[in-house]
């Protein structure tokens, strides 16, 4: 089997919002991450709380899985609607 030509990419006129964002979104993801960890450096008994059944380390783990995959969306959309604006 052959493989096809390669695709023509123009410019990303929509690079430099694409980039602010993503630094954006993984300061904001980082300052949270740095937190849980920080929790657990300095004091650590705060996680064997309870909540919702399991402790909070693992609710906070959790939640530090499902932001991230919240954020990959939300960069999505908006990475689509700057690309359909700015590249036309």
């Amino acid at each position: 089997m052959a493989h096809g030509p390669a695709v023509k990419l123009g410019k990303d006129n929509a690079s430099g919002y694409k980039t602010k964002l993503g630094v954006m979104m993984f300061i904001v993801y980082t300052l949270i991450y740095a937190a849980f960890v920080g929790i657990n450096a300095t004091n650590p008994h705060l996680m064997q709380n309870i909540i919702f059944g399991q402790t909070a380390a693992v609710v906070w783990g959790f939640g530090l899985i499902g932001l991230a995959l919240v954020l990959a969306v939300i960069y999505n959309n908006l990475c689509t609607k700057a690309e359909e604006k700015l590249n036309d």
